[in-house]
């Protein structure tokens, strides 16, 4: 798999520069990896600092897919914008998805859905809340990674995930980490190296 652009998804009420620092980690062993993190398109409470993929004030397990439905026109228009500024509109196999929690449930509708055929999805802390295509031609590998003290999005959301891919026929891979809560650390970083050599 050779990468040359990963996209960094935010979680609810941060910004595009909030992932840069991952990436960078990883280009120190991949200088050629070009990266991207753009701001959500739509403001958090009224912050010119803050962005959502999709508002969860009110959000229940019954609207949630609804409202990743209604995201997913302006989710698009910025997934393509970037990838022209990279002229890699047709090279889709060289480009990966890294989310946290709400980019995650982004980047895992984008691909179980067929509409972006990555090659591949990294998710930090996030949740499969859209249904898995039956024909998807393409299937991105992904790799997901949890903290067990997560009280903001459960591990159990990645155990369930992982398992409805798997049976998907995704090349799906886990990994779950004592003792972290609703973040990201060394290890899980150092997890997604290995990512990348493959």
């Amino acid at each position: 798999m050779h990468i040359k652009l990963v996209i960094f998804l935010h979680g609810v009420g941060s910004n595009g520069k909030d992932l840069l620092p991952i990436g960078e980690y990883w280009q120190q062993n991949h200088p050629e990896l070009e990266i991207s993190s753009p701001n959500a398109p739509f403001p958090f409470m009224n912050s010119t600092e803050a962005f959502q993929w999709f508002s969860v004030t009110g959000v229940t397990v019954e609207n949630r897919l609804e409202r990743i439905e209604q995201a997913r026109p302006a989710f698009d228009q910025t997934i393509k914008q970037i990838l022209e500024q990279h002229q890699l509109q047709n090279q889709l196999d060289q480009v990966v998805f890294c989310g946290f929690s709400q980019g995650t449930i982004m980047a895992l509708d984008a691909v179980v859905t067929g509409r972006w055929p990555v090659a591949g999805v990294i998710g930090f802390s996030g949740r499969l809340a859209t249904p898995i295509q039956n024909d998807l031609i393409i299937k991105p590998k992904i790799l997901l990674l949890h903290g067990k003290n997560d009280t903001v999005i459960p591990v159990t959301e990645s155990l369930q995930a992982q398992q409805f891919l798997t049976q998907a026929g995704f090349n799906s891979t886990l990994h779950t980490i004592d003792g972290l809560g609703h973040s990201i650390n060394q290890e899980e970083l150092e997890q997604c190296t290995s990512f990348f050599n493959k």
